[in-house]
């Protein structure tokens, strides 16, 4: 059988932790940003972790 690729989209958008989890940049940093309190906008800038039914499917395309 052959091997499986890692989805390279998916590569480039989640990030894989010490402990296993997935991290992933929060949404509402591209543009509109003028717009948007500065403690929101710090607060964007954090990456966050995926939820659990998210890490499944994304745990599938990095071939984890």
């Amino acid at each position: 059988m052959p091997k499986q690729k890692t989805h390279s989209g998916a590569k480039k958008r989640f990030k894989i932790t010490g402990t296993g989890k997935l991290m992933k940049q929060q949404a509402g940093m591209r543009h509109n940003l003028e717009g948007k309190p500065s403690n929101v906008t710090r607060r964007l800038n954090q990456d966050q972790v995926l939820s659990p039914a998210d890490a499944k499917v994304a745990k599938k395309l990095l071939g984890l």
